[in-house]
């Protein structure tokens, strides 16, 4: 979850005042932050305003980053603060296109995810002053639940992860995730109660666990224990598929169940930040074509130019 040595190394650097470095860095992330608010604002001046604005408080809060997750992690959070905030008043701000989709009646479920941005409890997670016992909380927590995604990657029990993806990251009612997974709803609670049990064992194993429980508000609460696990979800992005593994897809590299499993991410989930970096490497993709054909035009064509005699 934490930044690697490459980002570190930016990450020194900045801090240090480089500013060509800083300007590497901006280049290494723009195009995919870009393509994310293009796909939530209309216009491209204001998806151009808020990554800058993102970029911005990225500096200013650069002092008090401690690393708790990678660094485009960071920056999406970051930018998707500055998205709610230009947008406060207007509709759904939701991180996954199968959230449009599957419209719920139910009063449990949020309308979107602006309205649990907004919630006190969830503003207390991410973006107030959250005290030392809630903090513990969510790392106890969000140390369970990437063990239980990693242990599922690992173990290629990909329908289990789109199920759980669709109920956690998405918070997808179940009858809607049993529809889209082709599967009985009892399949679906049977797939979210084995995981929700196994987070709650590994909970109980952490030494930590403890301190966490005796908070004022305990995460025993079924409600806020789920609400807790999408926002974690959210911010971390533990089962969004690295850069390099969708520029894989992309190239049609990758063994069967990944493929299988990233299409879905990608294209029935919908998770747009992971749409936002596809674009990116597409758009990247294609200006290294025009490139190597430009190049080979002029390889081809240099010696017919007229020189002056």
């Amino acid at each position: 979850m934490g930044v690697t040595k490459g980002e570190q190394y930016f990450l020194d650097r900045i801090r240090q005042g480089d500013g060509q470095i800083w300007s590497d860095f901006v280049s290494r992330y723009q195009g995919r932050l870009l393509r994310f608010a293009r796909a939530k604002l209309p216009q491209r001046a204001d998806a151009e305003d808020v990554v800058q604005e993102a970029f911005v408080a990225f500096l200013r809060s650069i002092a008090r980053y401690r690393g708790e997750c990678d660094l485009e992690t960071y920056l999406f959070a970051l930018l998707r603060r500055k998205i709610i905030d230009s947008y406060r008043s207007t509709g759904a701000r939701r991180v996954c296109l199968i959230q449009d989709a599957c419209e719920s009646d139910s009063e449990d479920a949020p309308s979107d995810l602006l309205d649990v941005v907004e919630s006190p409890a969830q503003t207390a997670s991410w973006y107030a002053r959250a005290d030392e016992q809630y903090d513990m909380q969510k790392t106890v927590l969000a140390e369970a639940l990437s063990e239980l995604i990693d242990g599922l990657k690992k173990s290629l029990r990909f329908r289990d992860l789109q199920v759980i993806e669709m109920l956690l990251y998405c918070q997808i009612p179940n009858k809607d995730v049993a529809r889209t997974m082709g599967l009985d709803e009892k399949a679906v609670a049977l797939i979210k109660h084995r995981a929700l049990k196994q987070i709650r064992e590994s909970i109980g194993h952490n030494p930590d666990a403890g301190a966490a429980a005796s908070s004022s508000q305990p995460i025993d609460s079924s409600e806020r224990f789920e609400n807790l696990l999408t926002d974690l979800w959210e911010y971390h992005r533990f089962s969004c598929p690295k850069r390099n593994t969708i520029g894989a897809y992309m190239l049609g590299t990758l063994e069967p169940e990944w493929h299988k499993y990233v299409e879905f991410h990608l294209n029935v989930l919908g998770c747009r930040f992971c749409r936002a970096n596809l674009d990116d490497l597409q758009s990247q993709s294609q200006e290294t074509k025009q490139e190597a054909f430009q190049a080979r035009i002029m390889e081809s064509t240099v010696g017919f130019l007229h020189r002056p005699t």
